[in-house]
């Protein structure tokens, strides 16, 4: 004889108290997505000043102090991911790098795709955390 059918989850189906997502703790997952976005985009301003200065020409000092007051914000941030304002401070700094391509046409590109990262993880942190 087989067992009853009841205690078989359909697909597609949630018990109550099951996890949507799959994962373990998924607040925590997400406020590492955060805090990773934000940490490899402090990486990449930092590391882009050099180039930007051979390559791009004219960056003077106070795009230079932008992009690192940027990159010390992105490092913050990425440390506070479990409060609930960062991600929206998170926001702010993809508007305010995209505002630093006043300063430098090179960090508007940054900041269209930084800015584009970012819409992905605020999209998964939605799906995951509905």
């Amino acid at each position: 004889m087989s067992a009853p059918d009841e205690d078989r989850a359909t697909p597609g189906a949630e018990a109550p108290g099951e996890r949507r997502s799959g994962l373990r703790n998924p607040a925590k997952a997400v406020r590492g997505l955060g805090a990773g976005t934000l940490a490899l985009e402090a990486l990449v301003l930092l590391l882009a000043i050099q180039p930007i200065r051979l390559v791009g020409g004219d960056l003077g000092g106070p795009a230079i102090g932008v992009i690192v007051a940027l990159a010390v914000a992105c490092v913050v941030l990425a440390g506070r991911m479990g409060r609930p304002w960062a991600w929206n401070a998170g926001t702010v700094v993809q508007g305010l790098l995209l505002l630093s391509g006043l300063l430098h046409w090179s960090l508007l590109v940054l900041g269209i795709i930084f800015a584009l990262v970012w819409a992905y993880a605020l999209h998964v942190r939605r799906v995951i955390l509905g």
